[in-house]
């Protein structure tokens, strides 16, 4: 008895002996693999070990010190750390320290079909034993959709994905223009007029206009690059004209760069706009009612005259219309002393032209002096597919302000139901507007419109339309002879 009692204790001893000093090589040693104890897999030396995988699937560790196997798991025991999360996501709900990175497409994942968790949208599937190295069976992929496009759901208390909502788009009307309140209950908010069939805005509005692009549109007008109607837009013509504007005065002016323009404003006859009394003439007129569209109602009218004031005044500024009146909201412009708000557009272009080109890939028309300097650019509509402009080089052969129009069917475009020929009155709101600059090949030339705020917008039957204040300005500074080159 006395013998089996020391040799326990003996026994004892060398244990404890045993433990206390392996203390300072595990505090030495990195513990990098999970206690035995909590299934894992005890690995000696230093923590350093190979996984590899066997035919099978099974999961092969050994030791990279000695080459010893240390365990195989089976795909059965491994841990499933997709299905850990699915776990944790389901007992914990979201971890407060979960961090996603916008430029990681899997976080990204992750974050979405949270979104979709928390939505309840979808629901976590329990949890398999989904491995991704097992045999890839067709029961690990998803079903295909069906054939209203949903999909199949082995749980029935997780609710379909929702269809996607086919939206409509309305058409919109020309301006985004609010009702007017109704004056009593249930009477129907006010619309905008209808002229023509179609719906007209309120012209007093000019919606999207800035004052800081109409002052360079100003700019650049003064300085003979012309962009067309001053509207407060950028656009196609306003760029054009910048490039223009930068080879006439050899300058680099950006339009983002404010006090370059206002200096270039100061230098080029001052403020951007400027103040203009209406006169009696300008309330007398004479004007029209309206303009037809139709030939040969045009064809029985004596004159197609400016239709308004505004359109009148907007011509002769190089204003938009619409513009004109936005600027000045509470002005009575067919009472004479009226003080209104114009474009301060300066003096025209008056060097001579050697040259012209009509350039159609960018609806421009520019304007070269002897020594081939660039002196005047205009936005022009040049042509269309079904009547293209001329090609080649030609010369100017006459021109005549506010001229008439003739119009053939059997030589050019057939207009509406009119199929005789018809002399049209001259005026700004005739076909050609208030010039004509004929070339040597007939039936073409260069003109004015009336419709300026169109001009590098649309198409023409084979001519060169300008504004009419272009076109006047480039007929007082052409000759017959000039050469007229279209390039494309």
């Amino acid at each position: 008895m006395f013998r089996t009692i020391f040799t326990l204790s003996a026994l004892a001893a060398g244990l404890l002996s045993s433990s206390a000093m392996a203390a300072p090589t595990e505090d030495i040693a990195p513990r990098s693999a999970r206690a035995a104890n909590a299934g894992g897999v005890l690995v000696a030396q230093n923590g350093d070990f190979d996984v590899y995988y066997d035919a099978r699937g099974n999961r092969v560790i050994v030791d990279a010190e000695t080459g010893q196997v240390l365990a195989i798991q089976p795909p059965q025991t491994r841990f499933d750390r997709r299905a850990l999360r699915r776990e944790r996501l389901r007992n914990l709900g979201p971890v407060e320290d979960d961090r996603y990175y916008l430029d990681d497409p899997e976080d990204m994942a992750r974050l979405r079909r949270r979104q979709l968790e928390e939505e309840g949208l979808i629901v976590v599937p329990p949890v398999d034993q989904y491995d991704p190295y097992s045999d890839n069976s067709v029961e690990a992929f998803p079903e295909a959709p069906l054939d209203d496009g949903s999909y199949g759901n082995d749980y029935p208390e997780a609710p379909q994905p929702i269809k996607p909502r086919t939206v409509k788009r309305q058409p919109l009307d020309e301006a985004s223009i609010e009702p007017v309140e109704p004056t009593a209950p249930g009477d129907q908010a006010a619309l905008p007029p209808k002229i023509g069939g179609k719906t007209v805005a309120d012209p007093s509005l000019s919606l999207g206009a800035r004052q800081d692009v109409a002052a360079l549109q100003v700019l650049l007008d003064r300085a003979g690059a012309s962009p067309g109607v001053v509207d407060g837009r950028f656009g196609s013509n306003v760029d054009k004209a910048l490039a223009a504007y930068n080879e006439i005065t050899g300058s680099n002016l950006r339009s983002t760069d404010v006090v370059g323009i206002q200096a270039a404003l100061e230098q080029s006859g001052g403020d951007a706009f400027a103040s203009y009394s209406i006169t009696p003439e300008d309330a007398a007129g004479p004007y029209v009612a309206s303009v037809p569209e139709d030939y040969g109602q045009k064809a029985q009218l004596d004159r197609l005259s400016y239709t308004s004031v505004t359109e009148a005044l907007a011509e002769r500024f190089h204003m938009d219309e619409n513009y004109l009146k936005a600027l000045n909201p509470e002005a009575n412009f067919n009472r004479p002393g009226t003080i209104i708000k114009v474009a301060n557009f300066g003096r025209l272009v008056a060097a001579p032209v050697a040259r012209i080109i009509a350039d159609k890939g960018k609806k421009q028309v520019r304007a070269y002096d002897a020594s081939g300097k660039l002196i005047a650019a205009y936005p022009a509509t040049i042509g269309s597919a079904d009547t293209p402009s001329p090609t080649g080089t030609h010369a100017v052969s006459r021109v005549a302000l506010d001229p008439n129009y003739t119009y053939n069917p059997n030589i050019n475009f057939k207009q509406g139901e009119n199929n005789k020929i018809l002399t049209i009155p001259p005026g700004p709101n005739g076909p050609v507007g208030s010039v004509w600059i004929a070339l040597d090949k007939p039936t073409y030339g260069i003109h004015g419109t009336p419709d300026p705020s169109k001009i590098g917008k649309t198409e023409s039957h084979g001519c060169v339309r300008l504004t009419n204040w272009d076109a006047r300005e480039l007929a007082k500074i052409v000759s017959p002879g000039v050469t007229v080159e279209f390039i494309d």
